[in-house]
């Protein structure tokens, strides 16, 4: 999975934000935290949801459950605003 080519990404004060691009009439968008908006960078390249949650848990004290748990909801929300291409 990775990030569509056409979503846009856009800094504000040191806050993300995330849009779908295109004419999809489902396009949402996203205010990133931190986590979220690392995610969002990984997701540049073709990642697996395992190689997210190995990159945060190297980069966060947290348990590793309560990491996977955390990217499943935010990868939920990038399915849900049409910005993540899966194949």
């Amino acid at each position: 999975m990775k990030l569509k080519d056409d979503c846009m990404i856009q800094v504000i004060d040191d806050v993300q934000y995330l849009a779908a691009g295109g004419d999809d009439s489902s396009a949402g968008a996203m205010e990133s935290n931190r986590t979220a908006a690392y995610i969002v960078t990984l997701l540049a390249e073709e990642t697996t949801e395992e190689k997210i949650v190995d990159a945060l848990f190297e980069r966060y004290d947290a348990p590793r459950e309560e990491i996977a748990a955390d990217v499943a909801e935010i990868l939920a929300v990038l399915r849900g605003i049409g910005v993540l291409e899966e194949g």
